[in-house]
Formats: C-alpha cells, sequence, structure tokens
C-alpha cells in the first residue's frame, strides 16, 4: 500500500514536472525563433550591402577602400553565428515541446526537420563567409582589392543561399508543418501557408535579396503563435508523464486497483 502510494506521489510530481516543462519549453522555443529571425535579418541586411555582380571595378573598388562599407559587412558576418546558434536551439527546443505535445511523433518528418535545419545553418554560414572574404581581408590583412574575386566571392555565397539553402528551407517548412499539424499546435491557416511558403522556397529561382525575407518571416509568424499556444498552457494542467518509468508506475497502480 505504502509502495503504491509512493509511486502514485512520484508519478504526479513527474506529471507536473512534464506540464511546467512543456510551458517552459513553448516560451523557449518562440524565444529561440524570434532570435534567430531578427539576427538573420539584421545580419543579412549588413551583408547585402555589397556592389552588384555588374558594378564597374572603380566601384567595387571604392566600396571595399571605404572602411565603413567593410566594417559593416563584418558586422554582419560576426552577427550571423548567433543567428545560427539561435536557430540550433529554435530547432531543439521545438521538437522538446512537440515530442511531450502528442503521443507519436513521426520519425521519419522529424528527422528530417533536423537534418535540413542543420544543413541550412551551415549553408548560411557558409554564405556569409564568402560574401564577407574580400571585405576580412581588406581590413585585416590590408591585401589588394581584385574587383573580379570581389564579385566571385558574393555571388559564391548568393549560390550557396539561393539555391541550396533555400530548398533546406523548404523541407525545414514542410517537415515543421506537417509534425505541428498532426500535433494539434498550429492552426489551419498558417498550415496552409505553410505549404505554400515550402513550394515558394523550393520551386523559385532567383537571386533577388528580398528571396532571403521569407523564411526567417516563417520563422517570426511561427514563434508568434507558439509563444500564444504557450501562454495559453494552464499551469495546474497535470499532462501525464511519458517514459518507462512513468508506464512502470501507472501499471503498479493498475494492478493494485
Amino acid at each position: 500500500m505504502d509502495v503504491t502510494a509512493a509511486g502514485l506521489t512520484e508519478h504526479e510530481s513527474s506529471a507536473e514536472v512534464t506540464t511546467h516543462s512543456l510551458r517552459n519549453a513553448g516560451f523557449l522555443t518562440a524565444a529561440a525563433g524570434t532570435a534567430h529571425a531578427v539576427l538573420f535579418l539584421l545580419s543579412f541586411w549588413l551583408l547585402s550591402g555589397r556592389p552588384a555582380p555588374d558594378a564597374s571595378d572603380a566601384d567595387v573598388v571604392r566600396y571595399y577602400s571605404s572602411d565603413n562599407s567593410r566594417r559593416s559587412i563584418l558586422v554582419g558576418l560576426y552577427l550571423m553565428p548567433f543567428s545560427g546558434i539561435a536557430f540550433i536551439w529554435f530547432i531543439v527546443a521545438l521538437r522538446m515541446w512537440i515530442s511531450s505535445s502528442t503521443r507519436r511523433v513521426n520519425e521519419l518528418l522529424s528527422n528530417v526537420q533536423l537534418v535540413s535545419g542543420i544543413i541550412f545553418t551551415t549553408l548560411f554560414f557558409g554564405t556569409a563567409a564568402a560574401i564577407s572574404v574580400i571585405a576580412a581581408s581588406v581590413e585585416f590583412s590590408d591585401s589588394q582589392i581584385d574587383p573580379d574575386l570581389a564579385r566571385q566571392f558574393p555571388q559564391f555565397g548568393a549560390s550557396l543561399f539561393f539555391v541550396f539553402g533555400m530548398r533546406m528551407a523548404a523541407m525545414f517548412v514542410f517537415t515543421t508543418t506537417n509534425i505541428g499539424r498532426h500535433a494539434g499546435i498550429l492552426p489551419r491557416w498558417f498550415v496552409i501557408i505553410g505549404f505554400v511558403v515550402g513550394l515558394f522556397l523550393l520551386l523559385s529561382a532567383t537571386f533577388n535579396v528580398w528571396f532571403a525575407i521569407v523564411f526567417p518571416a516563417w520563422v517570426l509568424v511561427l514563434s508568434i503563435i507558439l509563444f500564444d499556444r504557450a501562454r495559453r498552457i494552464p499551469r495546474d494542467l497535470v499532462v501525464p508523464a511519458r517514459g518507462p518509468l512513468s508506464d512502470a508506475l501507472s501499471t503498479a497502480a493498475t494492478d493494485h486497483q
């Protein structure tokens, strides 16, 4: 009798911890997603101030000879890793929250979501490095400015991001939308928007800088929705804990009855 009571007490305590963890994971997910979107947009804006690919040699040399222009790019470069860190936290916190919100998670979609998010982060890191390599070379080593290289490196970075990175972003949008739909944490209108955004990112063929705004804008709206969902979770809601221990405790309580 005492053993069962102790088991039930431990089970209730575990359930309470799960409830608070679920609420906190929601707020953490929303905060990390918002931080990623804001930092990414700011960083990309600073990096996109470089001369256009068809700029003249004189314009390219003049731009990279300017201390303010170079340092603007370098500030964007140093901000981008923090955007990536926030995105990694966003992915992990989102997966935690979803796994706690539903009894069964589609392992295939969950793994594709994780891998596509990591690859996307790697690609936009490479993009930032390629775009800023000339500015960094001139700033830190006083290198001569080669206009041809100053055009080619940013184009290489744009290719990484707009051709490869956007496809990985599309996979992340598709999988997150599907997982969130099955878990019941996303409204129907946002699910529809998610599929439209995913298709747009997957099929669009453009290097226009405005294209880069689509994914962080989607993440920002998702974060707002998740914050609202987390805010609505009652503090005293009892959510059954998951795992072998809780299953054993539940079985013991049933057998005792």
